[in-house]
């Protein structure tokens, strides 16, 4: 596949992170998907947030399991935006969608959204859940799933066969070209997270990527 640019939470860098604003600046820019984060409300709407918590980005607290995506709709999000459902996503942005299950309960809830709204193509699903992706792949075994790791040890490639992933999300920092080649050997392409200086663009390229998750709206090829 040619090069993928992904936005991490949107362009978290330079817009509220996980909010519609930031999903859309990254579409404008021309990044090649988008990445957002997810959690179950207490009432089980599928809630776009990266922790498990609303107390870092929004002028609220609590857990989202404890609040109903109501509650979490009042939260100012950054620069009055609100904490987007995932549904209202899809319907912001046309461009192509990596869903990352953080709370594993997620998976069949999400696995239902894209059922019935027909975004099985559109959408892929990542996690560092070996279990939500394995649930995902089992109940929509068409949707491309993705297997994030921080952890890089020889495991890695059975894993990610283990739960139908043929993309691996991995930590840049802890990236090494034995990693990516033995990754690709089986047909498993490779993504860094989160490469965002041109230091980084040059590991990238030095590691031959085959995509990146970014925080700014700058392409690849505008990187010094």
């Amino acid at each position: 596949m040619s090069f993928l640019t992904v936005g991490h939470r949107g362009v978290m860098g330079v817009e509220p992170e996980n909010t519609l604003r930031s999903f859309r600046r990254a579409e404008q820019a021309g990044l090649d998907q988008i990445e957002l984060d997810l959690h179950l409300s207490k009432d089980g709407a599928l809630v776009v947030m990266h922790d498990a918590d609303v107390d870092r980005t929004t002028d609220g607290s609590g857990a989202i399991r404890d609040l109903t995506l109501a509650e979490i709709r009042t939260l100012d999000a950054g620069l009055g935006e609100r904490v987007p459902a995932f549904e209202e996503v899809l319907d912001a942005v046309s461009c192509p969608i990596q869903a990352e299950i953080k709370d594993a309960a997620a998976a069949r809830a999400l696995a239902d959204t894209l059922r019935e709204r027909g975004e099985t193509e559109r959408v892929s699903v990542l996690s560092f859940h070996d279990e939500a992706l394995a649930e995902i792949h089992a109940l929509l075994p068409d949707v491309r799933t993705v297997l994030v790791a921080s952890r890089l040890g020889p495991e890695i490639v059975t894993r990610a066969q283990a739960v139908g992933a043929r993309l691996v999300s991995l930590d840049l920092t802890h990236l090494s070209l034995d990693v990516v080649r033995r990754c690709q050997a089986a047909g498993i392409a490779v993504m860094a997270w989160t490469v965002n200086t041109a230091q980084d663009w040059a590991l990238a390229r030095a590691l031959r990527l085959d995509g990146a998750a970014t925080d700014l709206p700058t392409a690849p090829a505008e990187q010094p």
